[in-house]
C-alpha cells in the first residue's frame, strides 16, 4: 500500500487547486524561487565575518557566536507564529512583509554595533522563520499539483544562496569597507525580491481559505511527528555545519582541507534536494526515500566517527553521504505535510510547528554539542547526540509513513478521497 496520502482530492473543480487567474503558475513558481534566494544568505553571511565583527566590537568571541544563535531561535519563533500572520494578513502578502523584515534587519545590522548586530538579528530571525512557513502555504494553496519539486526548488534556491553569501561576505566586506556594510548588502536582493513579489500578488485572486487560520487540531499526530521529524533533521544539519571542519581538524587536517569538506558537503545538498522530493512525490513512496535519506545521514555520521581519515576510508564518502541527507531530508519533510494536510492553512499551521521545532534543534543542539566536547575533551559524545536525533527522525518516518493509525486523524477521509479522484484520473 502507499503511504502517500494526499490530504485532499486535486481536481479542477477546486478553487485551491487551479492556476490562480492572472498569474500563470510558472511566473508563481519564479516568484517563489526569487524569495527563497534570500531566505538563508543572511544567515549565511555572518559567520566569516564574525573574526572581523568581534575584532571591531571588543567583543569576546561567546557573544558574537551567540548573536548567530539568537537568529536561528528568532526564527523558531517566527516559525510558531507564521501561521496566525498569515490568517491575519493573508500568506501572499505577508510572506512579501515577511522577507521585507528580513531586508529591515540587513539594514539595521549595517550600523557597526553590537546592538544594532542584535536587534537587527532579530528582525532577521523573525523574518525568516515566519517567511518559511508561509513558503509552505503558499505551494499548497497556488501549485498543489507539484508540491515535493516545488519544495526541493525552492530549498535548492536557499542553499544557493547561502552558498553565495558564504563565499562573497568577506570580499564583499573588503570592497564596501567593513563587516557591517557586508552584511548590509544582502538587504537590497531582498528589497527587490520584495517588490517584484508585490507587483505579481497584485494580479492573483485571493483564495478561498487566505484568510482562513489552520486548523492543526485535526492534524494532531502528524504535526507531532513531524515537528521530531524536522528536529531529527535540523540537529544533524546544523551540528554538523558547525563542527565538521573542527572535528576534522582534530584529527590532523588542514584548515583549508577542513573547509573544502564542508564545500563538498554543500553542494551534495543540491541534487539531492532537487531529484528525492519529486521521486517521492512520482512514486508516492515517501517512507522510502526518507528512510533512505535518514540510512544516508546515519552511515556518514557513523563513518565519520569510526573511519575518519585514511588509510581507512577517509571523510570523502561520508561528507558526500551526509550532505545528501541533509539536502533531501529538510524539503521532504515540508512535503510531507503538503501532502497530509487538508487545506493551505493547515498546511501552514502544521509547518509551522514542524519547522519551529526544528529552529529549536538548530540553535540549541550545536550549543549542547559544544559542551559535551568541552566537557568529555573530545568529539564522541556529540556526535553520539546526533545518532540520538536520528533514531528520533527514524520514528517519526515509521509514524508518518503508516497507512494507519494516529497520524491520520481527521484527515483520513480526504485522503481517501484523494486517491479515489488520483485513480480515477488515471
Amino acid at each position: 500500500m502507499s503511504t502517500f496520502l494526499p490530504g485532499r482530492p486535486v481536481s479542477a473543480s477546486d478553487p485551491d487547486a487551479r492556476a490562480v487567474p492572472g498569474a500563470h503558475p510558472l511566473v508563481v513558481l519564479a516568484g517563489l524561487l526569487l524569495l527563497a534566494v534570500n531566505l538563508r544568505s543572511p544567515l549565511a553571511g555572518y559567520p566569516p565575518l564574525l573574526a572581523m565583527a568581534g575584532r571591531d566590537l571588543a567583543a569576546p568571541a561567546g557573544v558574537t557566536g551567540l548573536v548567530q544563535s539568537s537568529v536561528v531561535l528568532m526564527m523558531a519563533a517566527g516559525s510558531f507564529a507564521g501561521s496566525a500572520v498569515g490568517a491575519r494578513l493573508g500568506r501572499e502578502r505577508a510572506l512579501g512583509a515577511a522577507v521585507a523584515l528580513v531586508a529591515a534587519g540587513g539594514l539595521v545590522r549595517g550600523v557597526p554595533s553590537l546592538a544594532s548586530l542584535i536587534a537587527g538579528g532579530v528582525l532577521v530571525g523573525l523574518g525568516l522563520g515566519v517567511a518559511g512557513v508561509l513558503l509552505a502555504g503558499v505551494v499548497k494553496d497556488r501549485l498543489p499539483g507539484r508540491v515535493g519539486a516545488v519544495t526541493g526548488g525552492y530549498v535548492v534556491a536557499m542553499m544557493l544562496g547561502s552558498t553565495v553569501a558564504s563565499a562573497a561576505a568577506v570580499p564583499v566586506a573588503r570592497v564596501l569597507g567593513g563587516w557591517s556594510f557586508s552584511l548590509a548588502a544582502w538587504a537590497v536582493p531582498a528589497l527587490l525580491a520584495v517588490v517584484v513579489w508585490t507587483v505579481l500578488t497584485r494580479r492573483m485572486t485571493r483564495s478561498r481559505t487566505a484568510r482562513t487560520p489552520g486548523s492543526p487540531s485535526s492534524c494532531g499526530g502528524l504535526r507531532r511527528w513531524a515537528a521530531c521529524y524536522q528536529g531529527g533533521t535540523s540537529l544533524l544539519v546544523y551540528g554538523w555545519s558547525t563542527w565538521l571542519p573542527a572535528y576534522y581538524a582534530s584529527h590532523g587536517i588542514g584548515a583549508q582541507h577542513a573547509g573544502l569538506l564542508l564545500a563538498v558537503w554543500s553542494l551534495a545538498h543540491i541534487p539531492a534536494g532537487l531529484l528525492v522530493p519529486a521521486l517521492a512525490e512520482r512514486r508516492r513512496r515517501w517512507r522510502f526515500w526518507s528512510t533512505l535519506t535518514l540510512a544516508c545521514a546515519v552511515t556518514g555520521t557513523l563513518g565519520a566517527l569510526l573511519l575518519p581519515v585514511p588509510p581507512v576510508v577517509g571523510p570523502w564518502p561520508w561528507v558526500v553521504l551526509l550532505g545528501v541527507a541533509g539536502g533531501a531530508g529538510f524539503p521532504l519533510g515540508l512535503a510531507v505535510i503538503a501532502w497530509r494536510t487538508p487545506d493551505a492553512g493547515t498546511s501552514a499551521a502544521v509547518s509551522g510547528f514542524a519547522l519551529g521545532a526544528g529552529y529549536l534543534a538548530a540553535g540549541l543542539g550545536p550549543l549542547l554539542m559544544g559542551l559535551l566536547i568541552d566537557a568529555t575533551g573530545g568529539y564522541p559524545a556529540g556526535i553520539a547526540l546526533m545518532l540520538l536525533a536520528a533514531a528520533g527522525q527514524g520514528l517519526a518516518i515509521a509514524r508518518i509513513g503508516d497507512a494507519r493509525g494516529p497520524v491520520r486523524g481527521r484527515e483520513a477521509p480526504a485522503s481517501s478521497a484523494g486517491l479515489g479522484v488520483r485513480a480515477a484520473g488515471r
